[in-house]
């Protein structure tokens, strides 16, 4: 269950990310879309590294 847990934290990332989106999109406010972006290099390394987690597992589970 511990894995799920860690999809729970990537959706957790996304919607922690969108009062600064709208920040930047709506009200021009640049240093809320830093914010976004280095948001977004954590969403992407986190997802990086469940994808690998899966993989592994897959792998795993086909070789036995």
């Amino acid at each position: 269950m511990a894995k799920f847990e860690r999809f729970s934290e990537l959706k957790d990332l996304i919607s922690g990310l969108e009062a600064d989106a709208d920040k930047f999109y709506n009200k021009g406010n640049s240093a809320a879309g830093t914010r976004v972006r280095k948001g977004l290099q954590d969403v992407k390394n986190l997802a990086q590294s469940i994808r690998l987690e899966i993989q592994e597992s897959k792998n795993a589970t086909a070789a036995k």
